[in-house]
């Protein structure tokens, strides 16, 4: 649809909606306000909106202004849009909504519509531009590839065909073929393969193979991200050409038109095929011509055949474009018009102006994007016709205010720009207000007619009846007055009313700015009267038009005659009943008489009245003008002027520029009859030159003609500019005017310094410019003043000039006219004025305007400081009151001006709070709340803030609802399931904000996570390994605690199911959360999701995102390497690129490596040769020299696998010259020529030449061959004493080298000695022989003699001198290296030759230390032996773990240090190396033996690994720490606590997950045990734990078979006694005594009650029940039966106590239970914390100095060693733990038990018993734990060691409720005491404190107290509460242990110093200050606490006894416990 041509329709209907709901307000004249404007967009929809049916979508539009606009969506008709139920919906806020909807519910007429959206206030309306929405229903669709038929050789485009619904959505990704090759977009334009920007394949070069393949290509869909692959194969006919083929194109090929986005990459095809192949050129048409130019390729444009392809598209490469094709055979052309889109846009200049009434304004629209089809303006909502960039209102007025839009579009968007015109000033036309009404009457009375109207001006009113103006008279008399509120009261009076007063009575008011009337019958009852007509003159061709004055009434009818004929007699003549006659177009001839007036009543009285009409004749004046053009100066001019028409007389006249022309100008004018006149210039002047004007005159009008008169005249002044002065700021203007002819040209210039002179001209600027001769400066300033010239010049005479001189004056000046200025009452204030001016600057002040004088009041200060610019005044006021709430205005006033300012003061207070806030209704995301408007502050309430909280947090992070301030209930919504709320109201108005109101608190019902985890990154590791992280959902959309995520990955761009891994939850805030994802493929796309889940159900999943793990090197090398030796020097190598599969990324380059083969072991000899092709040519190589090359792969990872070296030789050439040459005498007739081999070969050396030749004789060079393996020649037949040149050439089998030098010798009779061997370096293999040459001459025969290393040779078993002189070594070790010396001497002379001997041996045993070592790596060091001298070429390290095979690593000669990587952890290993080179491998270095770090897996606290529900428990594999090594499995197993069997689960668990098992029975005991691998060992760890109720409560503790057993008080040792008292001996004496009696105590004590304990489990099961009683008599247990107990949901904790953890949650740490008393166990009666306000006690306990480790070996490994100040924090071994929930606190049923196993190395010894049977004596107690302690450590914790023997682990808390969050030291104080024990595992119960651990941070002393003495005392302390405890359990896991029933239990220290000392508290909480207090030690150290009541102090004894007897009361408990040998008022029991 067109939508420019459209638009007009619907926007006219849309002004009816907008003047509807506008209604008076559009025409209120309101006065200008600042803070008021008309809507402006703030967020304006887009052009098009897209959408699935299954996703929907939003359109948001909002605008600004004030008052706040109104959203309106419209359609395109016009029409406003309603609801349409389910699927089109506006919401509260202004949003258009399309919610999804299913296929079948689609409907054009809203789905695909083209929309806007209406902004409106009282100022006026916008439109936003045209919103396309398009709804995509999803509908099955398929793409298809059609075959391409092509002739090989060219270029064939394969289109993937996507159906039309479709086409805008789905976009080509890939393409692929069935080898498994994939082609993507991308920018490798070199390849045979190219994805097109547009999405077609293109394939160069075509061959015959190309047949064979078929392509499919993949699209995705851009709305619903659905990807598929066409449903059709593509492939290629390629046709063989047979002959010469032009190049051909499709006829529908030859012009395209594209229309692309800027910035996106394009592409132009140019489809022709020829053969042979043609050659393609692109050209570019040059805009609006037809000249075209090539198009210029470069790294933006690219032509890949014939397809252009434009990266980074602009708007300037639109055009038509030209591809031209050729062969030989013929051309082709195809043409492209392009248009590049780029966004429109809009902007109003200026956006706001404020325009007095009657002057023009200006809007501009500055545009911009392409292309740009049409400009259109709208005011208000309404097209107004104008299409110009540029809109002029030449005169404003009231109408023309309002908002103005300017539109840009084209075929494909839109785009708006808004302005707002305001009138200045204040102005509105007249208006009446107040009127009088028709009215009928008797004669008689008097009439009282009342007009009122308004406007600004006021108006005048004036009265008429009629159509005659009224005067005043005797009966008549009109007055008038103007109210105070402006509007003028006129009034006429008419005395003693007659019939013939009736008439037409009309007011009018009438004003500058308009008229306003109003006309009303007064109709007075009597005869019918006509009053007098006067004659009525009208010019003919006008339209007369009277009315009859008819007075009395009733009148019947009103007739007019002419000549006794009623009217009308013609055409042009219409009569009226009312009276009225109308004669168009009258005539002199037939219109002009008398006309006559008749009206009659009913009863036949007439009355008749006569109106004359004349016609006259206006003068018509025939056109008259200068003939001859413009007038020489002194030439004789005539005019005439003729007026053949018009009534006579005529006054015919003349005038020049309208001036009377006198007759002392030199012109003279006469009459020419009745009808014309002539004009005559004698002899004409300058002056003469302008307008002359024949004026005719009659009696009918006045006509003229006028004709210009042009002379050539020099400029003379008609407005010569004078001095002027200026206000600083103001708008100069400075006239400056000339005339003559032709017209001057008028320039100005500045003069140039402060003095006229030299002038130079203008710059024109922002605020200067020169308009038609007159100078404008705008916003004049100082800089401006100086002294200007004016110039006229028109080329007749020398012109004109005037210099004026302009100042300007600065009078004062607020920048601020008026503000308002508040302050609270009672606080000081201060009013500042600043005015800027000419100093000085006096300022007064007003108030009120009254001038305020500071001295009538000392609360008013003025002071005053002098400004650069001005004077600031400043008005203090010390203390506002309510009086101060005026007008200030500060008045100032300098010589040249004045200016006030005025500063209304508001003085106002905050409202009070509001009160009563109560819930009237809340579900599980929202509450209804109310309350009572408070004291609104003497200003109106603007708003009520609602904040609200989650209970943990702060005050300072709150969220807010804004209410409205009239209202008083609201709904706050958005909350958060699961989550405990403080909520409160503040008030607020202009000044402030009230106090907060008093919170309410609420709780809301938990759900599933509704938010998407956020911030998802996906980032390659390394090639493996992607690194994914995340930011938890917003907190508010958690519904509940988050556990953790399930992180799903999956390959991209397949159907398989997503592999989830869990993560637990990261409790630290802001913490991203992240996990590696290991073992991917290399360099491969994965597609990631993430979803939240907590304990209700998992969240939604994430968006997919997609990334490629790291490009990795290439796993093969490239293949069928092959070396081709191409000359002496070069070598081609070749191969195979690696498969596609093996690449690992995008082969970038390949390198090769090559050497000669003999320095190939050495790296730093080896060169590198990189290209991006199949094969190279090695150039520069030495040679005949063998080469050894290898081939590798490189990509963006590294450098790839090397192949298999090949080796290949350079072909021989011709050597070199030999490298010396000796020539020796050996006779007469002989000369021995001996010589060395060339250094360079170049081959295999066939034979020697030696040359000769007789000195200066023309004698022929004589040449002898040699064999190759002769070193020397002898040259016989020589004559003596004739000098001989010799020289020497090698050859190969390709020809003869290079000559040597030449030397002479000439024979003799005289043989000096001497040696033919040359000095030389020989290179001996170890244990080979050697031979080194001494070949002589002489005569005499000469002696030879050697020297090895200076010392003369003696032949031995190894060296000899063999007869021609040389040296043999047989068998060469290292020591005969060396130099060798051979010396010959005769008689005449001795010569000698110095010989090097090498020894290549293999290297001697290398030295080999461990440099570093992880957790899987060694790093050596390398060193070779001080004293080896052989070559290196390398080490080889050999390298093995202790149980395995020995490996190898080659290390270069270079490398210092090697890592040996990808070693087991935590293993051992024996390393040793070996050096080699090129004669073999040296002897082997010391072993050395090590191990990589890293130990067995270490056991995790239980509540972070366990989390238990009602048929399954989590297990959090985190949790677990790896000991350094990482974890490979776990084997998880499980069975019923009452069964014997295992239950294997899983034996492949994988670490970093989270695993549930499931299929558990609800409220079940069960055994866990978990073994945990990795390469160091395995850890196996046991666990107990009960499932939870079906309804999530925890069951009841479990009774141990036992009815009330022992209550053992731990013993602490008197100060007094020794420590050298061994405990292995104490304890067993004394417990064996104590048992005895207690348990005689406890049986009585269980008869006496009568009380039976649940007798669960048999022989093999150790219950530990965890139960909460009070002590403080019947009265204390929990009444079951109290509904408001259970009320879960209704129950708000009271603000002074903190809730206890839900059960299920991951507070289930030992420091919950680890401070206790032994008690007996009672009946499971729970405590309840709501009776008594004592309930939870604070108990501290001194540390204890550590006294060291020599009272006894402590048994396990170091995890069993606890030391003080810190120590492991773990879990409490074999514990049954009970968490107190919410739950529990309304219902004792729900307690949920689980325990942990005892300590391993917990020897179970000869103990107290108590009731059961004892142990044996020194029996071992261990469990099954292969690595350290079964409990569950924590890190950061610090271990200690037990203190005397080691006899008993003591666990010490304190019974109190606290908030970790905010008490993060405090609880270091409740960690516990572990110490080893050999005896026996004893354990103190905890209290029911509830804390987080992990909240808490380590301190200084963590401790309360230490057990370390031995057990000398009984045990005598019995409580009657419930308990918790733990013990070993050695008797029940251990099958050679025979006793059937469980270890005693632990027994408690006497010591009163260790004990715990409990505080109570009324609030029953820990206080954050206590938090504060408490960082010292606690308790005492030694003595005895004593009570300061000795009345209320009572021995251990009795107060067990008390105890039994149940007499002890809470204040006797709370003293018993201060002294520190009592029970802590709720305190758990060990039973």
């Amino acid at each position: 649809m067109n939508m420019p041509n459209e638009r007009p329709k619907w926007l006219m209907l849309y002004a009816a909606v907008a003047l509807i709901a506008c209604g008076s307000q559009c025409f209120a004249a309101n006065p200008p306000d600042a803070d008021q404007k008309g809507p402006v967009f703030l967020k304006e929809p887009t052009n098009r909106i897209d959408f699935s049916n299954s996703t929907g979508a939003e359109i948001e539009c909002k605008a600004s202004g004030n008052p706040m606009p109104e959203i309106i969506w419209i359609r395109s008709d016009g029409t406003a849009v309603g609801d349409v139920p389910g699927l089109r919906q506006i919401s509260s806020d202004g949003k258009l909504v399309f919610p999804p909807f299913r296929a079948e519910d689609y409907r054009q007429e809203v789905h695909a519509q083209v929309y806007a959206c209406l902004a409106r206030n009282q100022f006026g309306s916008i439109i936003s531009r045209d919103v396309h929405v398009r709804a995509v229903v999803s509908q099955h669709y398929e793409e298809d590839i059609h075959k391409a038929f092509v002739i090989r050789g060219n270029s064939a485009i394969l289109k993937c065909d996507i159906p039309s619904f479709v086409a805008d959505f789905v976009n080509v990704i890939s393409w692929h073929s069935d080898e498994q090759e994939n082609f993507y977009p991308g920018t490798e334009y070199d390849g045979k393969y190219l994805v097109l920007p547009s999405g077609e394949l293109h394939i160069r070069e075509v061959g015959p193979e190309d047949g064979y393949k078929s392509y499919q290509c993949r699209t995705k869909h851009r709305l619903t991200g659905e990807t598929r692959l066409s449903a059709t194969k593509g492939r290629l006919v390629i046709t063989e050409p047979v002959g010469s083929v032009a190049p051909k194109v499709d006829v529908k090929d030859r012009i395209t038109w594209l229309d692309k986005p800027r910035g996106q990459a394009l592409n132009l095809l140019c489809p022709a095929q020829s053969y042979p192949m043609p050659a393609y050129r692109w050209y570019k048409f040059i805009e609006g011509t037809t000249r075209k130019q090539a198009v210029v390729l470069n790294d933006r444009v690219k032509q890949v055949s014939g397809t252009l392809i434009i990266k980074d598209a602009v708007v300037e490469d639109s055009g038509k474009y030209l591809c031209v094709v050729n062969n030989s055979v013929g051309g082709e052309s195809v043409e492209t018009v392009l248009t590049v889109t780029a966004p429109l846009s809009a902007k109003i200049d200026p956006p706001t102006q404020t325009v007095d009434f009657g002057r023009p304004a200006v809007f501009t629209c500055q545009y911009t994007g392409n292309p740009i089809k049409t400009v259109s303006w709208m005011k208000d909502g309404k097209v107004i016709g104008h299409s110009e960039p540029v809109l002029r209102i030449e005169s404003v007025k009231k109408e023309d205010k309002g908002m103005y839009q300017c539109f840009v579009r084209n075929d494909q968007e839109s785009a708006e720009a808004s302005a707002e015109l305001k009138l200045g000033g204040r102005f509105d036309p007249p208006v009446i207000r107040q009127a009088f009404q028709e009215e009928t009457m008797e004669p008689g009375p008097s009439v009282f007619l009342k007009c009122v109207a308004g406007g600004n001006p006021t108006p005048e009113i004036s009265w008429e009846l009629d159509g005659k103006k009224i005067a005043n008279n005797d009966r008549y008399q009109v007055g008038q007055y103007v109210t105070v509120n402006g509007d003028v009261v006129s009034y006429l009076n008419i005395t003693s009313v007659h019939a013939n007063d009736g008439g037409l009575y009309k007011c009018i008011a009438k004003s500058k700015v308009g008229v306003a009337e109003h006309s009303a019958k007064l109709n007075v009852y009597g005869l019918p009267y006509i009053r007098q007509m006067e004659k009525k003159a009208i010019v003919a061709g006008e339209t007369l038009i009277v009315t009859c004055p008819v007075a009395g009434y009733p009148i019947d009818s009103i007739v007019w005659e002419r000549d006794n004929r009623a009217l009308p007699i013609n055409r042009k003549q219409k009569v009226f009943p009312n009276g009225t006659l109308i004669i168009e177009n009258v005539e002199r001839n037939s219109d002009q008489a008398t006309y006559t007036c008749v009206a009659k009543n009913q009863e036949g009285y007439s009355a008749r009245g006569s109106l004359e009409v004349q016609v006259m004749v206006l003068p018509r004046i025939i056109p008259f003008d200068f003939e001859e053009g413009p007038a020489q100066v002194g030439q004789y001019l005539t005019l005439h002027c003729s007026v053949p028409g018009g009534d006579l007389p005529l006054d015919i006249d003349w005038t020049l520029d309208g001036q009377q022309i006198s007759e002392d100008l030199g012109i003279t004018t006469s009459r020419v009859g009745r009808r014309g006149s002539v004009l005559t210039i004698e002899a004409v002047e300058a002056r003469h030159a302008g307008n002359f004007t024949c004026h005719a005159r009659n009696l009918a009008g006045h006509q003229q003609y006028t004709t210009p008169l042009n002379a050539y005249v020099p400029p003379r002044w008609i407005l010569e500019p004078t001095d002027k002065a200026f206000a600083q700021g103001s708008d100069a203007k400075v006239e400056c005017k000339a005339d003559g002819f032709p017209k001057p040209q008028v320039t100005w210039k500045k003069a140039v310094g402060d003095t006229p002179g030299e002038y130079k001209d203008l710059k024109k600027s922002d605020n200067i410019r020169v308009e038609e001769g007159t100078l404008h400066v705008d916003n004049i300033q100082k800089t401006n003043e100086g002294y200007y010239l004016c110039e006229a010049i028109n080329g007749i005479g020398s012109g004109l000039s005037a210099v004026i001189m302009i100042s300007v004056q600065a009078p004062p000046e607020f920048t601020e006219k008026l503000r308002n200025q508040t302050a609270r009452r009672g606080e000081p204030a201060v009013l500042q004025c600043e005015a800027k001016g000419e100093k000085p600057i006096g300022i007064l002040w007003n108030m009120n305007n009254m001038r305020l004088d500071p001295k009538n009041d000392n609360r008013y200060t003025i002071r005053e400081e002098i400004l650069s610019t001005g004077v600031m005044s400043s008005l203090s006021i010390k203390r506002t009151e309510r009086s101060d709430s005026a007008l200030f205005t500060c008045v100032a006033t300098n010589a040249f001006g004045s200016d006030d300012a005025s500063i209304n003061m508001i003085v106002q207070e905050v409202p009070e709070m509001p009160y009563a806030l109560k819930v009237l209704d809340k579900s599980g995301r929202s509450v209804q709340l109310s309350w009572a408007q408070p004291y609104d502050g003497n200003s109106p309430l603007d708003r009520y803030i609602i904040e609200f909280k989650r209970s943990r947090a702060s005050w300072s992070e709150i969220d807010r609802v804004i209410v409205p301030g009239h209202t008083t209930e609201a709904q706050v919504q958005k909350l958060s399931p699961a989550t405990t709320y403080n909520i409160r109201i503040v008030a607020e108005n202009a000044i402030g904000t009230s106090q907060s109101s008093e919170a309410v608190t609420i709780i809301t019902a938990e759900e599933a996570p509704s938010g998407k985890p956020q911030n998802i990154k996906v980032e390659p590791v390394n090639q493996t390994t992607m690194r994914v992280t995340w930011k938890p959902p917003p907190r508010t959309e958690w519904n509940g605690e988050i556990l953790g995520y399930y992180v799903g990955y999956k390959l991209s761009n397949t159907n398989s199911s997503y592999v989830f891994e869990t993560i637990n939850f990261i409790t630290e805030e802001g913490k991203e959360h992240n996990l590696e994802l290991q073992n991917l493929r290399v360099y491969t796309q994965y597609s990631v999701v993430i979803q939240a889940f907590n304990k209700i159900g998992a969240g939604p999943l994430s968006e997919e995102e997609k990334q490629f793990t790291a490009e990795g090197t290439p796993s093969q090398p490239p293949s069928d390497t092959a070396c081709t030796t191409l000359t002496s020097q070069t070598i081609r190598v070749g191969w195979v690129s690696p498969p596609l599969e093996s690449a690992n990324g995008v082969i970038k380059t390949y390198k090769v490596v090559y050497a000669p083969s003999d320095e190939w072991y050495d790296e730093t000899k080896r060169h590198y040769k990189k290209t991006a092709s199949s094969d190279t040519v090695l150039h520069g190589l030495k040679k005949y020299t063998n080469y050894t090359m290898q081939v590798l792969a490189t990509t963006a990872g590294g450098d790839g696998v090397r192949s298999v070296p090949i080796h290949c030789q350079t072909e021989p050439d011709v050597p070199e010259a030999p490298t010396d040459v000796k020539a020796l005498v050996m006779g007469n007739a002989a000369i021995l020529v001996s010589w060395r081999p060339p250094a360079q070969p170049n081959g295999i050396i066939t034979q020697y030449t030696v040359y000769s030749k007789a000195e200066g004789a023309e004698t022929e060079t004589k040449t002898q061959k040699v064999p190759h393996y002769q070193m020397s020649f002898e040259a016989t037949e020589l004559e003596k004493n004739k000098p001989y040149e010799f020289w020497v050439t090698a050859s190969t089998t390709i020809g003869e080298g290079q000559q040597s030098k030449s030397i002479v010798a000439m024979p003799s009779d005289q043989v000096p000695a001497k040696i033919a061997s040359f000095d030389d370096t020989f290179t001996a293999t170890f244990k080979e022989d050697a031979k080194m040459p001494c070949l002589a001459v002489g005569a005499p025969q000469p002696e030879i003699t050697w020297k090895i290393k200076g010392v003369e040779f003696s032949a031995n078993d190894r060296m000899r001198v063999l007869p021609d002189g040389s040296l043999l070594i047989k068998s060469v070790n290292r020591q005969d290296a060396g130099d060798y010396s051979c010396h010959a001497e005769n008689s005449i002379a001795k010569d000698s030759i110095t010989h090097k001997l090498i020894v290549l041996a293999p290297p001697q045993s290398p030295h080999v230390t461990l440099s570093a070592t992880t957790t899987d790596a060694l790093t050596v060091k390398l060193k070779p032996h001080e004293g080896d001298t052989a070559p290196l070429h390398g080490y080889t390290l050999h390298y093995k773990p202790e149980f395995g095979e020995w490996e190898t690593s080659e290390v270069s000669v270079d490398s210092q240090k090697h890592n040996i990587e990808s070693l087991l952890c935590g293993s051992r290993y024996q390393v040793y190396a070996t050096g080699f080179n090129n004669i073999g491998a040296g002897e082997a270095s010391d072993i050395l033996n090590t191990r990589t770090k890293g130990q067995k897996p270490k056991l995790p606290e239980k509540p972070r690994f366990i989390e238990v529900s009602s048929n399954s428990v989590s297990l959090h594999f985190k949790a677990w720490k790896d000991g350094g090594c990482p974890m490979s499995h776990f084997v998880v197993e499980s069975k019923k606590r009452d069964q014997i069997e295992w239950n294997q689960i899983s034996n492949n668990v994988k670490p970093d997950n989270n695993y549930v098992v499931l299929d558990l029975e609800p409220a079940t005991w069960y055994n866990l045990r978990i073994t945990a691998h990795n390469s160091a060992g395995f850890t196996v760890a046991e666990y107990d734990f009960a499932t939870l109720t079906v309804t999530g409560g925890t069951i009841a503790p479990l009774d141990d078979g036992t009815g009330h057993g022992n209550v053992h008080t731990r013993i602490r040792l008197p100060a007094w006694m020794p420590e050298w008292l061994d405990l292995n001996f104490m304890v067993p004496l004394i417990a064996t005594v104590v048992v005895v009696a207690v348990g005689i105590c406890v049986v009585c004590v269980a008869l006496s009650r009568r009380r039976a304990d649940d007798m669960r489990g048999g022989q093999k099961d150790v219950y530990y029940d965890v139960v909460y009683n009070q002590t403080m008599g019947p009265g204390a247990t929990l009444d079951k039966r109290r509904p408001d107990l259970r009320d879960e949901l209704g129950y708000i904790a009271p603000p002074n106590r903190k809730l206890p953890p839900v059960p299920g949650s991951n507070y289930n740490t030992c420091d919950r239970i680890k401070r206790g008393r032994g008690g007996l166990r009672s009946n499971h009666s729970t405590w309840d914390p709501r009776r008594n306000p004592n309930l939870y006690e604070e108990l501290k306990a001194p540390p204890v100095p550590m006294h060291g480790n020599h009272y006894g070996h402590a048994h396990g490994n170091a995890e069993c060693h606890y030391r003080h100040p810190g120590m492991e924090d773990e879990i409490c071994p074999y514990a049954t733990f009970h968490l107190l929930g919410f739950r529990e606190e309304m219902d004792p049923t729900k307690a949920m038990n689980f325990q942990t196993f005892p300590h391993q190395n917990g020897h179970a010894g000869p103990v107290p018993g108590h009731a059961g049977t004892m142990l044996p004596p020194g029996h071992p107690g261990h469990v099954h734990s292969r690595s350290g302690s079964q409990s569950m450590p924590r890190a950061n914790r610090y271990q200690r060691k037990n203190s005397q023997g080691g006899q008993s682990s003591i666990y010490t808390p304190a019974p109190e409720y606290d908030d970790p969050a905010n008490c993060a030291e405090e609880d270091q104080y409740r960690r516990y005491t572990r110490v080893n024990s050999q005896g026996g595992s004893l354990y103190s119960g905890p209290g029911p404190e509830y804390d987080d651990p992990a909240n808490c941070a380590p301190e200084e002393d963590q401790y309360g107290s230490q057990y370390g003495g031995p057990y000398g005392q009984p045990y005598d302390h019995y409580g009657s509460r419930g308990s918790m405890g733990r013990r070993s359990i050695g008797s029940a896991r251990n099958p050679g242990n025979g006793s059937p029933e469980p270890p005693p239990p632990p027994p408690r220290n006497h010591d009163m110093s260790n004990s715990s000392f409990n505080d109570s508290k009324e609030s029953n909480e820990i206080s954050e200050a206590e938090c504060d207090r408490d960082h010292g030690p606690r308790g005492n150290y030694g003595a005895v606490k004593r009570s300061p009541q000795p009345k209320d102090q009572r021995t251990t004894e009795e107060m067990r006894k008390l105890i039994e007897r149940n007499e002890t009361g809470p204040k006797q408990l709370q003293l018993q416990q201060t002294n520190g040998a009592g029970f802590t008022a709720y305190d758990t029991m060990a039973v």
